[in-house]
């Protein structure tokens, strides 16, 4: 196993696979190689030449930051000698970088077939609070109504959220559209929307913003215009489990899957390991017809053009470039600094500015075209490859994905979380060590990538994974009953 990658043969730094020791001899560059000056953390980085004070340091052949002192060759490259290089709201010019994927064999994954035409993962019931007043109730029906679970009904969940009423303007309407989108989520078999009978987002505000919805498998109740509303709700519940539990998979193809592709707890190997993986997965999958939704805005910021000169076209690039500013003039609004990350987990991982967290984070995007931009609450439309706007929060940004459309979601990470999200959420390590101490956690490794398994070997690999998750092999967040969301909040609450 390698000691340590140099990325890109333009970068000046290389990053440690293992613990490195001070004095180390790195046999690199013309001299014959030079000695390590400090110790250098797994995933962290040190500079293989003299980088002087004020010039760009070279990760993924870009720029991550500036070295805000002299860096000698062989010392430790880390926020202590690096800042960001990137500032404010940028202009942007329309590069076409032209990719295509060659078609590959269709392949299948025994899913749930809705009366719509589209395809669900699981077939669960759902409990959707309108208002977070009626939360504890909902957790109170969905706990009365586990003995529903079967072999035809996977689980039956409520999702606790603290909004629904109190809420202004664009932070009302986001609240709206994610519960009428989880309503129509196709892996729920059946859903029941909670109301408490006074909150300004309820139940009639959700109910016309479902369109041409199927009544059997969606059904409402109000709170305050019932006896008891426990008694009530769990009848319904019966109901839905009975019509539900008559479904059963099916082949479908794989070209109906929709992904969602997400990292939170990044380490300085997410962008060689993990999120290449991930890639390259996506790429798998849009070669077979199939679609992937990436997000998180403020952490493409660094390297974001990247994926503007992928747009299919100039109509995209401009939507990208919205998505972007949008997300800029956000922090600016609330008096924030734009480039404010990485967190403290990242840092700790050897991540050291946004560039850097950036330039590793969009590699979940393989290499397809952009086909798509996608505001916050909005369903896909258009098959491949999918940039949404939502921010990096993890549980925000997850939701986000499944309320979009994403049947499964991919989270990379090198620190490792509990977390789950409203679909099953496969937990991917960047690094076998944490794979090996999380096993309760962590779904699929890609530490693998790093000790001489082939990129190609484990994309294969993570796809077949993908297809049998699809198919109703449950991720670990699953078996530990673990259902998240959260909804972006950004005004007033009255």
């Amino acid at each position: 196993m390698r000691s340590y990658i140099q990325i890109q043969p333009a970068d000046t730094v290389a990053v440690a696979l293992v613990p490195l020791a001070a004095g180390e001899w790195i046999p690199e560059g013309k001299s014959g190689g030079f000695p390590l000056l400090q110790d250098i953390p797994a995933g962290h980085k040190f500079a293989l030449t003299d980088i002087p004070k004020g010039t760009p340091v070279i990760k993924y052949g870009a720029s991550i930051g500036i070295a805000s002192e002299n860096i000698p060759r062989g010392s430790h490259v880390h926020t202590q000698n690096l800042r960001t290089g990137l500032a404010g709201l940028l202009s942007y010019t329309y590069h076409p970088v032209r990719s295509s994927l060659v078609p590959a064999p269709e392949a299948f994954f025994d899913g749930y077939r809705r009366a719509d035409g589209r395809c669900g993962v699981r077939n669960e019931i759902w409990i959707i609070p309108t208002v977070g007043c009626v939360n504890d109730v909902a957790s109170a029906i969905a706990a009365r109504s586990q003995h529903l679970v079967s072999d035809s009904i996977d689980a039956v969940i409520s999702f606790s959220h603290p909004y629904g009423c109190s809420q202004m303007a664009e932070d009302q309407e986001h609240t709206r559209r994610i519960l009428a989108d989880l309503a129509l989520h196709p892996n729920a078999g059946g859903v029941l929307v909670l109301g408490l009978g006074c909150e300004n987002s309820g139940v009639e505000e959700i109910r016309k913003r479902l369109g041409d919805y199927d009544s059997e498998r969606i059904r409402f109740l109000v709170a305050q215009e019932c006896e008891d509303e426990l008694e009530q709700g769990l009848s319904i519940i019966q109901e839905l489990a009975a019509l539900a539990g008559r479904d059963r998979r099916t082949p479908i193809s794989c070209s109906e899957l929709v992904v969602g592709l997400k990292c939170g707890g990044s380490d300085g190997l997410s962008g060689i390991t993990a999120n290449p993986t991930v890639g390259a997965f996506s790429d798998l999958l849009i070669r077979r017809g199939g679609s992937t939704i990436l997000t998180e805005v403020p952490e493409m910021f660094g390297a974001e053009t990247l994926l503007m000169n992928r747009c299919e076209n100039e109509a995209l690039f401009e939507q990208t470039v919205e998505l972007i500013n949008d997300f800029k003039t956000y922090f600016t609004a609330h008096g924030q600094t734009i480039y404010e990350n990485p967190s403290p987990g990242n840092k700790a991982g050897g991540i050291s500015t946004l560039e850097d967290k950036s330039l590793g984070c969009t590699q979940k995007s393989g290499s397809a075209p952009v086909r798509g931009v996608l505001s916050y609450g909005e369903r896909l439309r258009q098959k491949g490859l999918n940039l949404l706007s939502a921010p990096g929060n993890d549980l925000v940004a997850a939701t986000a994905l499944a309320a979009s459309g994403a049947q499964i979601i991919l989270f990379t990470t090198g620190r490792g979380t509990p977390f789950a999200s409203p679909v099953p959420t496969v937990k991917i390590s960047s690094n076998t060590p944490l794979y090996t101490r999380k096993r309760n956690w962590i779904d699929f490794n890609c530490g693998t990538l790093a000790e001489g398994v082939p990129l190609g070997q484990l994309a294969d690999e993570l796809f077949s994974y993908v297809l049998q998750v699809a198919g109703g092999m449950r991720v670990k967040s699953e078996i530990s009953g673990f259902h998240d969301m959260a909804i972006f909040k950004q005004g007033v609450t009255l």
